[in-house]
């Protein structure tokens, strides 16, 4: 049990620190659109792309609020096996999307990159945690 419960913070520490990163990019969006734009562009096209990180950004946080819920209702921390196993794929996925978003605002990367990053390191963990809701408030099992 306590590799388990050494996990539980390390997974909200990571949380919150990629739920930093993804409102730091709401707020410093501007260099990454025009990284997805031409030289020259038209505000069209600037207002098209802001339309589109904007969306995908609100994607992310509606799947932290439900991570956060997960979390908080202690339905993926409370069973050791399950916790070992979607605790560190969770820790893992976070930490990449940290570690990544920080070089996709630093580096200006384009706005496509956004999307890989976004199925691997916020829609996974998400999909994850909904599943394990159904799991067990949906067919009132216990957690692996």
């Amino acid at each position: 049990m306590g590799r388990v419960s050494g996990l539980v913070p390390s997974r909200f520490l990571t949380l919150l620190a990629h739920l930093v990163i993804v409102i730091t990019l709401f707020w410093s969006r501007d260099s990454n659109i025009q990284a997805c734009l031409p030289l020259t562009f038209t505000p069209e096209e600037y207002e098209k792309q802001d339309v589109q990180l904007v969306a995908a950004l609100s994607v992310t946080l509606g799947l932290f609020a439900v991570e956060l819920a997960g979390f908080f209702s202690g339905v993926s921390m409370f069973n050791s096996t399950q916790s070992l196993i979607w605790c560190a794929q969770a820790i893992g996925a976070h930490c990449s999307a940290s570690v990544a978003l920080s070089f996709f605002i630093f580096e200006r990367w384009e706005c496509t990159t956004y999307w890989y990053i976004f199925v691997f390191c916020s829609a996974l963990p998400a999909v994850t945690e909904m599943a394990l809701f159904v799991t067990v408030f949906g067919l009132k099992k216990k957690p692996l």
